[in-house]
């Protein structure tokens, strides 16, 4: 087997394992888990890491598990959390639990006839029958309340150090998720889980059930966990301005995902490019390099922007966010402009003054003078538009016009929007309405 726990800690993926697990990973193919939590109907890029720490595992050879909590989620981990979580009703647990199942089969074949092929699983399926009377005599009577309070999650809770205490049903989570593990390694010869390193808790209380409930077995179990990502600057990893950064274009335009890696820093660049993409080392050490002798020309930004949105979103979705960002920055048509759809053509000019002007007045034909000036207010006065006409810096839909134009319903892009600009940079969208 080649070393999966070597190519973790140089991509910066490794934080911490059991004693054991390298060993365990180097003897045989070995089937490993990760959890997600069902708190919304899609993953965003702080899943990232164990998306591709599964995919990792299934190309060294071992199986992957992807776990969905359908039950887990009806409690809320309270791992790094200081308020309890709102409890999710099932039909918006269900709706999110499939949201997430959606988003994972891109990344995974649950298809797959090979030895190692994924497997997805629900813990509500086996949770769902599980009386309250038989976890407290098969589950709770293994752990000792003692262990369960030395966790830090707990500590923190309780200690008043980090919100107003904790609920009897919070304290559970890490029982139920151990049972996760103890019902994996028993029906899927389950011997590692993986997570974040703030999942290590939960996933060292469920080594220890595989254990206590296996008493006369070399029950094996094993944890691997993964560093909390965090920008150069400590701040936390996955946000934009606008909120998360989803993986469904539905709620994050591949645009905007795009431009997120696209505008990462430097000193981020380089520790991403490890991270989230499957550039062999080789090639890795030749972009840092390369990027380190000219760093204007953003070549490690480039590429990570390029591998991220190809790994989520497919090279066709690319490309059109290539495209749609060339639109700003580099020398698009109007046919450019006019393949655009609403939603991307919007989110590239969102900040930029805008106007509505009726529909019916560009299809019967607006003087380009009028239009700049009168029915926008892009011009100060008719003498302005003029003279930057004379001086030829007014563009329409990126195409250099004259005084005489006439602007009508043929200049309209989605049938709603005529991008003007004066000089590179100064742009007004006029929407027909």
């Amino acid at each position: 087997m080649k070393n999966l726990v070597e190519e973790l800690k140089w991509r910066g993926l490794y934080h911490d394992a059991m004693p054991g697990t390298e060993e365990q990973l180097l003897k045989e193919p070995t089937t490993a888990y990760i959890g997600f939590d069902p708190t919304a109907d899609s993953l965003h890029i702080g899943s990232m890491v164990q998306i591709i720490l599964l995919v990792h595992l299934k190309r060294f050879g071992h199986k992957p598990i992807a776990l969905v909590g359908g039950a887990t989620g009806m409690i809320g981990d309270p791992s790094g959390k200081s308020d309890e979580r709102n409890l999710l009703d099932e039909a918006t647990l269900a709706k999110n639990v499939d949201g997430i199942k959606r988003v994972l089969s891109r990344f995974l074949d649950f298809d797959s006839k090979e030895a190692n092929a994924p497997v997805m699983v629900n813990n509500y399926d086996w949770m769902k029958n599980f009386t309250f009377i038989d976890f407290a005599r098969e589950v709770g009577k293994r752990i000792t309340v003692n262990y369960m309070m030395a966790k830090d999650s707990v500590k923190k809770r309780l200690s008043g150090e980090a919100g107003d205490g904790m609920s009897f049903t919070e304290f559970t989570y890490q029982l139920i998720q151990g049972y996760d593990f103890y019902h994996l390694h028993k029906h899927h010869n389950c011997m590692l889980q993986m997570g974040g390193s703030d999942q290590w808790g939960n996933i060292t209380t469920g080594t220890e059930l595989v254990r206590r409930m296996n008493p006369n077995t070399d029950a094996k179990a094993f944890a691997l966990t993964t560093p909390l990502i965090t920008k150069a600057d400590g701040s936390k990893f996955g946000k934009s301005e606008g909120g998360n950064v989803w993986l469904d274009a539905d709620k994050t335009s591949v645009y905007k995902f795009y431009q997120f890696w696209l505008n990462t820093t430097d000193e981020d660049a380089e520790k991403y490019i490890k991270i989230f993409t499957f550039l062999d080392r080789a090639e890795t050490d030749a972009l840092i390099d390369e990027h380190k002798t000219a760093p204007h020309l953003r070549v490690l930004q480039r590429r990570l922007a390029e591998e991220v949105t190809t790994f989520v979103h497919g090279k066709s979705e690319l490309d059109k966010a290539i495209q749609a960002s060339n639109i700003l920055f580099g020398n698009s048509t109007a046919d450019d402009l006019k393949q655009l759809d609403e939603a991307t053509f919007l989110e590239i000019f969102d900040g930029v003054p805008q106007a509505d002007v009726a529909k019916s007045d560009i299809e019967a034909g607006v003087d380009i003078v009028v239009l700049m000036n009168e029915k926008t207010g892009f011009m100060k006065s008719n003498g302005e538009a003029r003279r930057a006409l004379q001086e030829n810096s007014i563009s329409v839909n990126r195409e250099k016009i004259a005084e005489g134009f006439t602007a009508n319903a043929s200049n309209l892009i989605n049938g709603k929007f005529i991008l003007l600009q004066r000089g590179k940079k100064n742009y007004f969208v006029v929407r027909a309405v």
